[in-house]
């Protein structure tokens, strides 16, 4: 299980490969890179966090998605800082026996992040900046688990 929060850039092909060449015995791995997207209007984003407690309450989730799908591996990668539109943002991979234990633990930590983990995202344009808000889609998400 590798954490890391960090306001260096990450190259997503590169981790992905690391990742995959690493648990022994695994039958599946997914994962998913989120990018800052941008709607025309925004330039960016703006993420903050409180360190330590920001990688106690990710590891906490992670250590129940491993228990609860039996993964054998996964990795979180989590920035904050300034980061432009279309640059990478966050990424979770895991390493299951099984493709749909995997599937399920990625799906599981990714609805985690975007909602519960301690990160706080303001949306930067050209004349605006705005913190952005929890979505009642997200929150839904959170009730499958």
């Amino acid at each position: 299980m590798r954490l890391i929060v960090s306001e260096a850039a990450f190259d997503p092909g590169f981790e992905v490969n690391d990742f995959t060449a690493k648990p022994v015995g695994a039958g599946a791995i997914v994962s998913f890179t989120g990018l800052v997207r941008g709607d025309g209007s925004a330039s960016g984003m703006m993420i903050e966090h409180y360190p330590g407690m920001t990688e106690k309450a990710i590891s906490a989730i992670m250590d129940q998605a491993r228990l609860r799908w039996n993964l054998l591996d996964s990795l979180v990668i989590h920035r904050f800082g300034k980061l432009a539109v279309g640059e990478p943002i966050m990424m979770v991979a895991v390493a299951g026996i099984h493709r749909s234990e995997a599937f399920q633990a990625a799906d599981f930590l990714m609805d985690y992040l975007k909602s519960r983990a301690p990160f706080w995202k303001k949306e930067i344009g050209a004349d605006r900046a705005e913190w952005v808000a929890s979505k009642p889609a997200d929150e839904a998400a959170l009730k499958r688990w």
